[in-house]
């Protein structure tokens, strides 16, 4: 079924916001006639659509919880990252142990 963002925004449901893919973000990003990229990170266009929609009194403040500052998704990145090199460390180590 396809999202429909006029009927969203008549009954808004949090948990149901919460778990949006990106591409219906970017549909109700549209049909608020947000400025944005569709190429920008999807928790960015959450964080407007948030803005948005706590402003317009059609989502409680209790949304805000749900919003990632640029700063946080850089710390995950960063440490999803430092993860998969120490995975790829430790398989390299491992093949080498495993190679005597």
């Amino acid at each position: 079924m396809a999202f429909d963002a006029g009927k969203f925004l008549k009954t808004p449901d949090l948990e149901g916001f919460d778990n949006l893919k990106k591409e219906e973000l970017v549909l109700l990003a549209k049909h608020l006639k947000l400025d944005f990229k569709v190429s920008m990170r999807k928790q960015i266009i959450k964080n407007l659509v948030i803005d948005k929609l706590v402003d317009a009194e059609i989502l409680g403040e209790e949304a805000l919880e749900l919003k990632v500052e640029n700063i946080d998704a850089f710390k995950l990145k960063q440490l999803e990252l430092e993860h998969e090199l120490k995975l790829k460390e430790l398989n390299k180590i491992k093949t080498k142990q495993n190679w005597k």
